[in-house]
């Protein structure tokens, strides 16, 4: 039963980037930059929520839980753990170099077999914090001694599931524009949410040395996933003129994720 639980919050973030991908076969050409800007910001407001609720006080709670600190501590791990992720992600970004770098190049430097790697590769990096996260969290709750409960792990999934939507889309369409096939521009999209499922269940299957470090993990994605907030998804929601769409949508994307965990949780 805690199983099939388990399963099922693990393929639930990796359906939202599919049903994302599925865009390609309902609208055409390239996606329009408010739109796209609207859904960066609606996923950024999911992950900043997902981070604070589902990542970050369970961790400083589940310090608590264990004992490893008294309550005026508690947050020791959290504060470890956020550093660790952000310097993870600091060093990936050094190795994987981000989408905007190239955004001032000329479009001959700008090749199409670039541009496409360099969308899916990024995509897929930033994944990955997101199925460790869903690792982590279905992990404490089968060993059923860390406090939290299926619903709670399954607001992170649902939570980390919208988020993917738009990535998905923001990947599969402008590959169709470029002239990729539907087919495969559906598939590529489809393939860099792959990564958090495979994620997640190594994260399971390493639980027994997994649970002792949990405070530190859920804090470690929190960190990571709040870095890919605030260097990637930010900058891309407040390009260009008239913003306010964004941040609208960012709020409700934040409130809906806040509910979501609070409501379920």
């Amino acid at each position: 039963m805690y199983m099939s639980e388990a399963l099922y919050g693990i393929i639930i973030p990796f359906a939202g980037t599919a049903a994302g991908s599925l865009c390609v076969y309902f609208m055409r050409g390239r996606m329009n930059a408010m739109l796209q800007r609207i859904l960066t910001g609606f996923a950024a407001g999911v992950m900043i929520a997902a981070s604070i609720w589902s990542l970050l006080i369970p961790s400083i709670e589940n310090a608590g839980y264990t004992g490893m600190f008294s309550e005026n501590l508690s947050f020791v791990p959290a504060v470890i753990g956020f550093w660790m992720g952000i310097l993870f992600l600091l060093l990936m970004d050094s190795v994987v170099p981000h989408l905007h770098q190239f955004a001032g190049e000329p479009e001959g430097v700008k090749s199409h077999l670039r541009r496409t790697t360099m969308m899916v590769l990024a995509v897929t990096i930033h994944n990955i914090p997101e199925g460790m996260a869903v690792g982590v969290v279905y992990a404490g709750y089968l060993s059923g001694s860390t406090g939290i409960t299926a619903m709670g792990a399954l607001a992170l999934a649902l939570g980390i599931a919208i988020q993917n939507f738009p990535e998905g889309a923001i990947i599969s369409m402008p590959l169709r524009a470029e002239g990729m096939s539907k087919n495969k521009a559906f598939l590529l999209g489809t393939l860099s949410g792959a990564v958090e499922p495979v994620g997640a269940i190594l994260t399971i299957i390493a639980a027994g040395f997994v649970i002792p470090m949990l405070p530190y993990l859920l804090a470690f994605a929190a960190g990571a996933m709040l870095y890919v907030v605030v260097e990637e998804l930010i900058p891309e929601m407040m390009e260009g003129k008239h913003s306010n769409a964004a941040v609208i949508s960012f709020a409700f994307g934040f409130t809906l994720m806040m509910a979501l965990d609070v409501a379920l949780g």
